[in-house]
């Protein structure tokens, strides 16, 4: 049995599009589905947990939608054990299906769904927030705080990423709107724990981000080295007295040659937990989260099954 959560305002409306695709397939080819369309924030979440509580083993559960609706399926879904996920991608930025190389034909991308080759073995991680009342989050991409969530706020606010997104100009928006933010970015001291042993300390926190998957943002680079199945995490953190450091880090990632150099540091680690003196801003795969000065990430390994 195939289920579908889909999000019709994924990509300002191509969710409809792209559904109205899956479902004459499906029909045509008389395969028993059954979907549930979102109407707002928080449905895909509620959907998923209804589902897998269902049943202990409900089939394959495909996302149609972008990285925030499968963050919701992922945040929301009761795991039994191996989730067995497809994806449809139907947003702006995509930056899921381009890290795990899923096509961008929905109706080719669908058959990879139904009738899959192999299957992959997918990590993700779960954020921790707070410090008195912690909450948690999954992600699926990344997760971070300082100047990238202030980016994914501002965007995500902003009527013109929808327009900018169809037009194939989601990166340049994404890269401009960093450039506005740059300016005004908070920075905060503070330091980080790698798997519980090693504290590295900063005195100018710009941003900081964790990494299953290299990209973020619509296709940032910011952690190059990344494998979404190697059970850890790429930690990406951008220290600098100079906001002016920003843009160089920006470029490379916007090209995807990030590099070492003043400033920027890579760490890699199964979990990192992070403090700063100053709240800084939170997202969760582009979703922003609220500010906050405690942070934990943590890599939970292969428990998500995708057939590619």
């Amino acid at each position: 049995m195939y289920y579908f959560i889909v999000n019709p305002s994924a990509g300002s409306g191509r969710g409809r599009r792209v559904w109205k695709a899956i479902a004459c397939y499906m029909d045509l080819h008389n395969i028993e589905y059954e979907a549930v369309l979102t109407g707002s924030v928080g449905d895909a979440r509620i959907a998923a947990r209804e589902l897998t509580e269902k049943k202990r083993q409900p089939g394959l559960l495909i996302v149609v939608g972008g990285s925030g609706t499968v963050n919701e399926v992922l945040d929301g879904a009761v795991l039994h054990g191996i989730f067995d996920l497809g994806y449809i991608p139907a947003g702006t930025g995509n930056d899921l299906s381009r890290c795990l190389h899923i096509p961008k034909r929905t109706v080719r991308c669908l058959k990879k769904q139904l009738y899959p080759r192999h299957f992959s073995m997918v990590d993700y991680g779960v954020l921790s927030l707070g410090s008195s009342e912690i909450s948690h989050r999954r992600f699926m991409v990344s997760a971070g705080m300082g100047f990238d969530a202030a980016v994914c706020c501002a965007a995500s606010a902003s009527r013109l990423r929808g327009i900018m997104g169809r037009l194939g100009l989601g990166k340049l928006f994404c890269f401009l709107l960093g450039l506005c933010q740059a300016a005004g970015c908070r920075s905060s001291r503070g330091y980080i724990l790698l798997d519980g042993v090693k504290k590295v300390e900063f005195n100018h926190i710009l941003f900081i981000s964790c990494h299953i998957q290299p990209s973020e943002g619509g296709g940032f680079v910011f952690a190059p080295r990344a494998d979404g199945s190697d059970g850890r995490m790429n930690v990406c953190v951008v220290s600098h007295s100079s906001r002016k450091r920003l843009i160089p880090v920006m470029l490379q990632a916007l090209t995807g040659r990030f590099k070492k150099h003043k400033g920027a540091r890579m760490f890699e680690c199964r979990e990192v937990s992070i403090h700063t003196d100053a709240p800084l801003p939170v997202h969760v795969d582009g979703e922003f989260c609220g500010t906050q000065t405690d942070l934990r990430a943590e890599c939970i390994s292969r428990q998500i099954r995708m057939g590619i």
